[in-house]
């Protein structure tokens, strides 16, 4: 996976694509530009932070079409919608589909740049919220089944004696369960246990 901004412009203008490839370059955006949905597909290749220049309407595959593949394959990046006159009504069907924005041509340079710059920082945000729930995921995977039960009972605020009813086990049975559970999770608080389920509940 690449580390930098990068810009991925997809349109099969050849004028659209290559003015938007240049304002990329003119502001010190690297940008890669793709005739296709289809050729995005097969030349992409993850990089952090990014997002998607996308047209709506295209030969082939359309915009929306590749967004719903990105979803499938769980590629998680702001798309922004670049659009003609009459194609408002789809991309406001791509917006209650997820989309970041959409700019109509002939787009206002300024209106896009700072599309794709907030873009870039939702990237950004994204990336770091995944990598916390993997790290979160991680954590779990760790916890044996009665150790995940009894760390699942707390998270619901339950006390220790409950606890021990519940799973039919002794309260000091509990607190040894819960104590390797702060210890896996390196959690030091109750609150820590609880911020590290939710994380990895959004995970899945």
């Amino acid at each position: 996976m690449q580390s930098k901004n990068i810009v991925h412009v997809v349109d099969d203008d050849d004028a659209v694509r290559n003015a938007l490839y240049f304002l990329m370059q003119s502001e010190d955006i690297p940008a890669m530009t793709y005739v296709s949905a289809e050729e995005f597909i097969e030349k992409y290749s993850p990089s952090k932070p990014e997002c998607l220049l996308l047209d709506v309407r295209m030969p082939g595959m359309n915009g929306l079409q590749l967004m719903e593949i990105l979803k499938s394959k769980n590629i998680e990046m702001p798309v922004i919608f670049i659009t003609g006159h009459g194609d408002v009504a789809m991309a406001v069907q791509a917006m209650k589909s997820g989309a970041a924005d959409f700019i109509e041509k002939p787009f206002d340079n300024d209106r896009l740049l700072n599309s794709v710059r907030k873009g870039l920082s939702e990237s950004i945000t994204l990336s770091s919220l995944k990598d916390h729930q993997d790290e979160a995921g991680e954590k779990l995977s760790l916890l044996t089944n009665r150790e995940r039960q009894v760390m699942d009972l707390l998270v619901e605020g339950k006390q220790n004696k409950v606890i021990a009813q519940e799973l039919g086990i002794s309260p000091r049975t509990v607190e040894l369960h819960r104590a390797k559970v702060m210890s896996k999770l390196c959690a030091n608080s109750l609150s820590d246990v609880v911020r590290t389920a939710m994380t990895a509940n959004q995970r899945s």
